[in-house]
């Protein structure tokens, strides 16, 4: 990837392959403060990162490494039941109402889930 307007090159990182995410389904990988984790959301061609931290408590949102509990098109709270939309990570039930997750900006290029930020998104 190239900035358009200096022809500079883009760092971005891999993630994983799209593959390793099923439809519909939710997959963990490392954050890039390498403290924390992201979980990636895909729906077909489409992936939304967030940070696995529930705004509520401030603990991971899944019940073991690498498992997520989602319901009714949703991801919930292991924890505490807090619902999140998939698609812009705010908080629609549960004790973090209105609240949302922190979300990272990613892409898929190529068949790879790629971050473009090292940085949260605004």
């Amino acid at each position: 990837m190239r900035i358009p307007q200096f022809g500079l090159p883009v760092l971005a990182q891999t993630l994983c392959k799209l593959e390793q995410i099923t439809d519909g389904g939710a997959f963990e990988v490392d954050a890039p403060d390498g403290m924390d984790t992201l979980v990636l959301l895909r729906f077909g061609g489409v992936v939304k990162a967030y940070l696995n931290v529930c705004p509520h408590a401030g603990r991971p949102l899944n019940w073991a490494p690498g498992k997520f509990l989602l319901a009714h098109g949703q991801l919930v709270c292991a924890a505490h039941g807090a619902a999140f939309k998939p698609e812009d990570g705010v908080c629609i039930g549960g004790p973090c109402r209105g609240e949302s997750l922190t979300r990272y900006d990613v892409s898929v290029v190529d068949g790879d889930v790629v971050l473009n930020q090292t940085e949260p998104a605004t």
